[in-house]
């Protein structure tokens, strides 16, 4: 089935969209930051703990280099993100970041990979693009923050180099070792910057398990399938799908946080959801039709 890859990532940046609820169990004012690295702790190192007992990873034969890289860049990214949150506040900061990733993704992959993007995903990403906006634009109070903005965008250019570089690992490796090993890296790479925080929040159960379901979920599942389909369509179209991620964040705020969305918000939901269909179905039918 053709639309099945878009269907994988579309379910993915579902899962992804579910971390803002998630958060709002976690006790005690825990940093971004400490949050990042331990649901890639717990999300990759668990996994490749497993992995390696099952002698399914090769480390002499890996493929260290575009590990490192995706690594590397999805720990930025986090961090880039985070830091845009704090000085922009929510609404704009994700604006910009979630908003730009599809049009940095579509000029990465045709600049460093030869890759022309479509006008169905042009069309997808307009308004999927508009859609984010409205259905942040009165979400929050926010401040027109430089640095702010800096980072958001390059939050946004992190995610979008991430999805073209680990689209070249999962040409050389399969997708579980994958995830196992980028996020784990990426722990690596975060945990430094936890310290500040300390590690007592662990110890209350509330907080644990709810690390460890964001983890499991939100993180090795998200990104596992994330990567799956992203093995057999375009990184440009798997970011734009990404966008469901503040879709599902907004709609699971109104139904389980009770939120109040106006209506600017509501008409933001229905262009995402507009692009989001545009590019699944017009672009699964574009491949059978090439095919």
């Amino acid at each position: 089935m053709k639309l099945l890859p878009y269907i994988i990532v579309l379910f993915a940046a579902i899962l992804w969209g579910t971390t803002g609820t998630l958060q709002t169990y976690l006790q005690g004012g825990i940093a971004p930051i400490s949050v990042a690295a331990f649901r890639s702790l717990f999300g990759g190192g668990i996994l490749l703990i497993i992995l390696v007992m099952m002698r399914k990873i090769n480390f002499k034969t890996w493929s260290w280099k575009w590990t490192i890289l995706a690594a590397i860049l999805i720990g930025l990214f986090q961090t880039s993100f985070f830091s845009s949150i704090r000085l922009t506040g929510v609404a704009i900061g994700t604006v910009i970041t979630i908003g730009s990733s599809p049009i940095f993704a579509g000029f990465i992959e045709w600049l460093l990979f030869k890759r022309r993007p479509n006008r169905i995903w042009a069309i997808a990403t307009l308004l999927s693009v508009i859609g984010v906006a409205l259905l942040f634009v009165r979400k929050g109070d926010s401040t027109i923050h430089p640095t702010g903005i800096l980072f958001a965008l390059c939050a946004g250019v992190l995610f979008a180099l991430y999805t073209n570089f680990s689209k070249r690992l999962m040409e050389r490796e399969h997708t579980l070792p994958a995830v196992a090993m980028t996020f784990t890296l990426c722990a690596l790479f975060l945990l430094p910057f936890t310290f500040q925080n300390g590690y007592g929040w662990l110890t209350d159960s509330m907080n644990l398990v709810t690390i460890l379901i964001m983890a499991f979920f939100a993180t090795s599942l998200a990104y596992i399938l994330f990567l799956y389909g992203l093995q057999r369509i375009p990184p440009s179209s798997a970011v734009t799908l990404s966008l469901a991620e503040p879709l599902t964040a907004a709609l699971l705020g109104v139904f389980l946080l009770k939120e109040q969305l106006g209506d600017v918000s509501w008409i933001g939901i229905t262009c995402i959801l507009s692009g989001i269909i545009v590019l699944t179905f017009e672009g699964g039918r574009k491949t059978t039709a090439q095919r």
